[in-house]
């Protein structure tokens, strides 16, 4: 899938799920949980036992979806997940020479920032995206909103702390889209198995998502 079609993707979607598991098995559960849930879109968090060979398996089985990896502090682990199929990069936080690699590779790349200056620092270098991390605890949605004053051009991927209640906030605040774990993909529904229970899930974020860029475009309308 080329960069143009991944970027395009995931401001389509509005959601990141963010695979951040205990082991390789229970990640594939949950991707394909997901998946089957309407999103098809799953971060794989290098946290994850094995996380370069779950990208790999799933870029071989699942071509239609979008496979990033998460968590990323240097270039040789950005590569070897590059290598292994992955469509975008992401680390929690601002590392320019991973930005510089994605622009050279010609992916997707959603670096994390927080404050102003990182997001400007980011942006100028060539992020796809930034994403703000960790959202919740510095604001929450005030604080997209707050960002999006001086910076309307940025795409904001918000992460960190988003939850049902939040969801659509962060949306009409100005995020191209959320960054969401524990809360779409419960441990205990993976440890009991329950895909019914995150294919809700998933349907809802996507309702949150879906229903705040209805009311946005009413209002645009409207004025």
């Amino acid at each position: 899938m080329k960069k143009e079609e991944v970027q395009a993707r995931i401001e389509e979607i509005g959601i990141i799920p963010a695979v951040r598991l205990s082991s390789a098995d229970d990640a594939r559960f949950a991707t394909e949980a997901v998946s089957h849930g309407g999103i098809p879109i799953v971060e794989i968090t290098m946290t994850v036992p094995g996380a370069i060979e779950v990208i790999s398996e799933l870029a071989r089985n699942s071509p239609e979806l979008i496979i990033g990896a998460g968590t990323l502090f240097d270039l040789e682990t950005a590569r070897r997940c590059l290598d292994a199929g992955a469509t975008f990069l992401t680390s929690p936080g601002l590392d320019l020479a991973i930005v510089e690699f994605a622009r050279k590779e010609n992916v997707v790349v959603l670096p994390g920032a927080l404050t102003p200056t990182e997001v400007t620092t980011a942006w100028k270098a060539g992020a796809d995206f930034v994403k703000v991390f960790p959202c919740a605890q510095v604001g929450g949605d005030t604080y997209i909103k707050a960002l999006k004053r001086p910076f309307p051009q940025v795409r904001l991927i918000a992460a960190g702390g988003v939850n049902q209640r939040t969801a659509a906030n962060f949306i009409l605040a100005g995020a191209s889209a959320i960054g969401v774990g524990g809360e779409l993909i419960p441990k205990d529904a993976i440890a009991l198995h329950q895909a019914k229970r995150i294919h809700e899930l998933a349907r809802r974020f996507l309702g949150f998502v879906n229903g705040a860029r209805t009311r946005m475009a009413a209002a645009k309308g409207a004025s």
